[in-house]
This record gives structure tokens, sequence and C-alpha cells, in this order.
């Protein structure tokens, strides 16, 4: 067990089997996101929350963006997390009435119809079957009025044949012990589209998230210290992040960070209500 200072999810399941991204949390390494800060940042800047903004956000996880929408007052955050450890976690970090913490999936968030001016989720849809992905962008649609806003901040792919695609999937399903089906970036525009949404800007970055420079310049000299010491007083976390480095490694040319802003069109249907919650 990784001695840290609250309880992570998945932290009684060995290091061998338990999601890589929770391993990485027990190892102490605070941003999972695939284009680090620098991208979450650009994609915070993109939605311009302001004091007037309604922020839903789908999968705090650790609450690194979370903090960062808080910065900017909005009028109102609720985060959906479906982990009830991390959702306790969340909930230390809110202060107001107006910030709360609802235990719950994001393709049935409870939420009422229109609640939101913006919504956005990061590192989560990746992790999705497609059916899942679609889900949760047609809540997300569900939740924004017309104009509303809607990012993602998500592992893409470039380069690949279709062939080539299925093998990344079932590698990284493999090696992440979850059912990572990233997409190219013509299939995240599209199937966005198909939830309601028209896409506005789109950045993307080098997926980076295990090397020695992005790991530095994310979570700053002291925390990676900690995380690399950690990563060495642990060798069966030591060889799992080793393996999932080097599948990193091996699909570099085709593995990538992709933020998408998009803003909800007019005259979409909601496919479902309040009733289902």
């Amino acid at each position: 067990m990784i001695p840290l200072s609250q309880p992570m999810p998945a932290e009684n399941i060995p290091a061998s089997k338990a999601p890589g991204h929770w391993v990485l949390a027990r190892l102490d390494k605070r941003i999972l996101r695939p284009g680090g800060l620098a991208l979450t940042r650009k994609m915070m800047q993109a939605l311009n929350i302001g004091p007037t903004d309604k922020v839903v956000e789908f999968a705090p996880g650790l609450g690194v963006t979370a903090k960062m929408a808080l910065e900017k007052k909005p009028a109102r955050y609720t985060a959906i997390e479906r982990e009830p450890v991390a959702a306790e976690q969340v909930r230390q970090y809110l202060n107001d009435k107006t910030q709360t913490c609802i235990t719950a999936s994001a393709q049935k968030t409870g939420l009422a119809d229109q609640c939101a001016t913006v919504v956005y989720g990061e590192a989560m849809l990746s992790m999705q079957p497609d059916g899942q992905k679609f889900e949760i962008m047609r809540e997300a649609a569900r939740l924004l009025p017309a104009g509303g806003q809607y990012a993602i901040h998500e592992l893409s792919l470039v380069k690949v044949t279709p062939e080539l695609q299925e093998s990344i999937h079932e590698a990284l399903c493999r090696t992440l012990h979850v059912g990572a089906t990233p997409l190219t970036q013509e299939q995240w525009v599209y199937l966005l589209a198909q939830a309601g949404f028209k896409v506005t800007q789109i950045f993307t970055a080098p997926m980076a998230l295990l090397e020695p420079v992005r790991i530095m310049r994310d979570e700053g000299l002291l925390q990676s210290l900690r995380f690399f010491f950690n990563l060495a007083l642990h060798p069966e976390a030591y060889c799992r992040i080793a393996q999932m480095r080097a599948i990193f490694q091996k699909y570099k040319n085709h593995l990538s960070a992709i933020v998408i802003i998009a803003e909800k069109q007019a005259g979409i249907k909601n496919l479902h209500s309040t009733a289902h919650a």
C-alpha cells in the first residue's frame, strides 16, 4: 500500500490489476490529463468561465481542474463523480452552498434540463465504449441551453488505419485495464455533431503523460520528486507504469491529446429528461 494522506479509489486492488490512472494517483501523480496542465489551461481559457456561469464538471478526479474553475467564482459549480472515494475528496475543497458534488454517472446525472451554461470533462470519454461516449455527450447537451459550451480533453489518434486503430485500442485496454477507445480528431468531431454540438475550437498537444519532462512541468519539482520516490519504493507499481510507458512509446507517433470546445446547436431535441434520474 502506498502511503498517502487521503484514500484513493481502487487502493485495495493490486497495482498489477488496478486501472492505470488510479495507480498513478496512488503514487501521488496529480495531473492525469493526456495533454497535461498546459492543455487544460488552454481549455479553461477558451471556456472563459465567469461569475454568471453555471458549471458542471464530469469526473473531476483529483480536482485540479475543478480548483481552476472555482477560482473564476462561477454562480454555481456541480461535480459529477461516480467514484464515492473520489467524490468525497472533491467535497473537501467545496466551501460554498453554490458548490456541490453528486455521486452519479455522467450518463445519468439526475440534474435538471438546461441547468448549466458550461459543461466539461477530461480524460474520461476515451475510457468509454463509443455508445457510452455518445450517451455522455447527449447528457451534456441536455444540461445546456442552445449556445451553451461543452469542452472535452481526451486522448486522440493520428495517422491511423482502421486496423492500427483497433490494435492500439487492444493494447491500451490490456495495459491500462480500462476500456480505452480513443478516437481520431475527425471521429471526435463527428460524434459531437451527432450529439448536437458545433465545434468552435480545437487544441492539440503531444501525449507525453509519462515522460519525465512533462511530469516535471506538470507536477513541479517537489511533487515530481515525491512521485519518483514512491515509484522507486514500490516495484509492482514501477513495473506497471513501465508497461504503460512502453505502450505510449510504441505508439507515440499515433497518440495525441486533444481539447475540443463545442457549442450546443439550437433546435436540438433532448433525448432524456429528469425523469430518468
